[in-house]
């Protein structure tokens, strides 16, 4: 393929024609390209303010070489100054056919025109209305979610459940044994950060024997069901909400429905039964790397023996803080859980919204955990626990 030189390749031609006084016919020769510089659409405008009014414009491009985006941007702006109210029919039987289709395509996709410009700014009251109704939405539809995970569970009590037992296998082998080199990292470093910071405390009144007793009852107690609680909303919390938020996109939940199949029996259920079982086996495990961080630094900074560390977490420690820790443990898996699910059935229809799902999963667990904490230290320090 030669290329053409500039002088002498077709530039863009634009004339008018009047065959009566309401139509204009408008006739394009040439190569209408982004090179050659297309006219602008103002010569129109000019044409039709020129003469009389114009009812009706004709597009005649018999003589057009070849044409670009450049081509279809002159007429694109010449019919949406047409399209105005009281503006002149367009006739685009004259254009070429690809053109046509072209333009077509974009008529059937409207512009978003509050893309790049601010909406308006609301007032203080009104966002705080907007608020107040998200607020009572949101709390009915996790109240009738809650309900209907409880009627769930209710038939799987009675052996009416419908989902598959490969699935609750698989949900527990990951958020059990998948899950441990997380969780033991971490409870490992809250013991030892504890049994530091303690340590640091205790050395200024020769009581270093006490940081056992501070690592044990802390991580038994409390820190190691919410350290644990935490990790698992990150974890297993964020992959319930993009599991089930990617089956939404895909539309397969609606299959289940249409096909009589639960969803909240057939996903929700076994996500929650593995979690909550699961928790108090991980909170244990967490327990036991906490005070092993505990022991590190009692052992390596403090100078104390391994006997004198175990005997004093011993003392210290009683099967009543052994069972808190867990009952909140097993408490943090429903939560993780149900928010996880929740804000996967709650997600909407393109994949920014599995992103935004996952991201609510996380925050709305990880509140939930701090909150049913503070309900549980305050119902243990009333019942004197």
């Amino acid at each position: 393929m030669t290329n053409t030189p500039d002088r002498e390749r077709p530039v863009c031609e634009l004339e008018f024609d009047r065959p009566d006084q309401e139509t204009l016919v408008i006739r394009m020769a040439g190569s209408w390209t982004l090179r050659n510089k297309c006219p602008s659409a103002d010569r129109v405008l000019k044409e039709m303010a020129a003469g009389p009014r114009v009812a009706r414009i004709d597009f005649n491009a018999a003589a057009l070489t070849d044409w670009d985006s450049g081509f279809l941007i002159f007429l694109t702006r010449v019919i949406e100054t047409c399209s105005k109210e009281g503006g002149p029919t367009t006739d685009m039987k004259g254009l070429p056919e690809g053109a046509r289709r072209l333009l077509t395509l974009a008529a059937t996709v409207p512009e978003r025109k509050e893309i790049g410009k601010d909406p308006d700014r609301a007032t203080f009251l009104s966002r705080i209305g907007d608020e107040t109704v998200d607020f009572f939405r949101s709390s009915g539809e996790i109240l009738a979610f809650i309900g209907e995970a409880f009627i769930a569970f209710s038939r799987f009590i009675s052996g009416k459940a419908r989902f598959r037992g490969s699935d609750l296998t698989r949900i527990l082998q990951e958020c059990g044994i998948e899950a441990l080199p997380i969780v033991s990292l971490i409870s490992l470093l809250v013991g030892l950060i504890l049994a530091f910071v303690g340590a640091v405390q205790l050395m200024l009144f020769g009581a270093q024997i006490y940081v056992a007793d501070l690592v044990g009852i802390a991580m038994i107690r409390v820190m190691g069901a919410v350290m644990t609680g935490i990790i698992m909303a990150g974890r297993t919390g964020a992959a319930f909400a993009a599991q089930l938020g990617t089956m939404e996109v895909n539309e397969e939940i609606d299959a289940f429905k249409a096909m009589g199949i639960s969803p909240m029996e057939f996903l929700v259920l076994p996500r929650v039964l593995g979690l909550t079982l699961m928790m108090p086996f991980l909170c244990l495990y967490a327990d036991f790397m906490g005070v092993l961080g505990g022991l590190i630094v009692g052992v390596g900074m403090l100078d104390l023996s391994v006997v004198e560390y175990y005997n004093q977490t011993k003392s210290a420690v009683g099967l009543v803080n052994l069972w808190i820790g867990l009952f909140q443990a097993m408490v943090f898996g429903v939560l993780v859980a149900v928010a996880g699910c929740l804000r996967g059935l709650q997600c909407g229809r393109s994949a920014s919204a599995v992103g935004d799902a996952a991201t609510s999963a996380v925050v709305t667990g990880i509140v939930s955990i701090i909150v049913a904490t503070a309900a549980i230290t305050v119902m243990c320090n009333v019942l004197g626990i």
